[in-house]
Parts: C-alpha cells; structure tokens; sequence
C-alpha cells in the first residue's frame, strides 16, 4: 500500500554560507522537520548537498532527488528556502513546469510560505523566483555602473596592474566573489576582526580592510 504524502526534505549549503546565522545544515534540517510534522507529511529522508553552490543544478544530492521525482517514488519535496534548491528563476521554472507537476510532485518552501499544491501557490513561487533573479541583477547591475564612474573619475580602484577582487579584467562581476564580499561585511558587522575574516577568506589583514573600505562594493555590502 502507498505511504500518503511520501515527502523528501533537500537541504543545502555552500562553503561561504556555513558560518550565517540560520543557515547551517542543522537549522535547515530542524526546520523541515518540524515543518513536516506541522502538515502532517510523512517525511522518510532527508538529502544533503554540503559545500555546493546553487547556481546551478549539478549538485549529487539533487540529482538524487530528482530522480525520486522522475520515478513517482514521492509525493512531495520540502526546502527551508527557495534559494536552497536552486538560485537561478530559469532553473526553478525547469523544476516546477517539467519536474514537480509534470511528476505530481508537491513543493514547499518553508521561509516563503510556498505550497505548490493550490493554484495560488504555484502562482507565487513563478513571481518570488523572478525577484530573486532581478534582484541578484540590478546588484550586479549597479556594482558595474559604480565600477564604470570611479574609473571614469580617475579614482584609485586597485593595484594599476589588477583589477579589483571580483571583477574581470573588462570589469564584469563575477558573483562568486562578490559573495564572499557579501559575507566580509556580514562578519565585520557582527564584530568578527579584520584578522579573522583574513583567515577565513585566505586574505592578509591589509586586504580585507582595502575591500571592506573600497567605494565600489557598497552596493552589496548589505
């Protein structure tokens, strides 16, 4: 006889994000729990993706979960966040329209309140998706313009022979970098020292004062 509401919990964490508040694979994990009582779903496992990234889906744990999926082997998939399972709105879109209701497959995300069960639900992990998207763009957006005017300024943004830690050499971003900027000022708020966010991030104690102190990161500092 068929469990009612078989349901897989998928949890994630990348390297930079294992030391914020909320995010660890332990909190992640208590809340699907608790989540899953609170519904009544009949939760047989749990699957990790430690140290990976969400900028895309070649991730094992994932992989297994979708192939879960394609088997009709549950019923349902629940995250503690939309950004868990995956970051990009073209990758969320693949996973809701091709993967979960072609398969017949719930999806719950517990901190936007998603449940793709009801129309309405199905409606607004679409719109939060595309937030998500557009607002990682104006960041990326904005830090280029910033970029772009100190240069034309003549402002100092580096060593004259490098470009400013992530950046190309044509001043495009690169969001990998720029993340563990992100996470610098997170640090240093919190009272962590310049010598220990240095360790951290493998930077000397002049190098991280140099990017927490540099005009063209303001825009992702928060």
């Amino acid at each position: 006889m068929k469990t009612k509401n078989r349901t897989i919990g998928y949890i994630r964490v990348s390297t930079i994000e294992q030391a914020e508040n909320g995010i660890s694979l332990d909190n992640q994990e208590h809340k699907i729990k608790s989540y899953c009582d609170l519904k009544d779903l009949d939760l047989i496992d749990i699957i990790k993706d430690k140290g990976k990234s969400g900028k895309d889906m070649n991730r094992e744990g994932l992989k297994s979960l979708l192939e879960l999926c394609q088997k009709k082997k549950i019923d349902s998939v629940v995250v503690y966040k939309l950004d868990r399972i995956t970051r990009r709105t073209k990758d969320l879109l693949y996973l809701t329209e091709d993967i979960f209701i072609k398969k017949g497959v719930n999806f719950y995300s517990i901190n936007e309140n998603i449940d793709t069960s009801t129309a309405q639900g199905k409606f607004f992990l679409t719109i939060m998706g595309a937030l998500s998207q557009m607002e990682r763009d104006l960041i990326s957006e904005r830090t280029s313009d910033a970029l772009q005017e100190l240069k034309r300024q003549g402002k100092r943004l580096g060593s004259p022979k490098l470009m400013p830690y992530g950046f190309t050499a044509n001043m495009r971003p690169k969001q990998k970098e720029l993340a563990k900027v992100k996470e610098m000022f997170k640090l240093r708020r919190r009272g962590h020292t310049l010598k220990d966010i240095g360790t951290k991030f493998n930077k000397t104690k002049a190098g991280v004062k140099y990017i927490l102190e540099n005009p063209i990161y303001q825009n992702i500092k928060n």
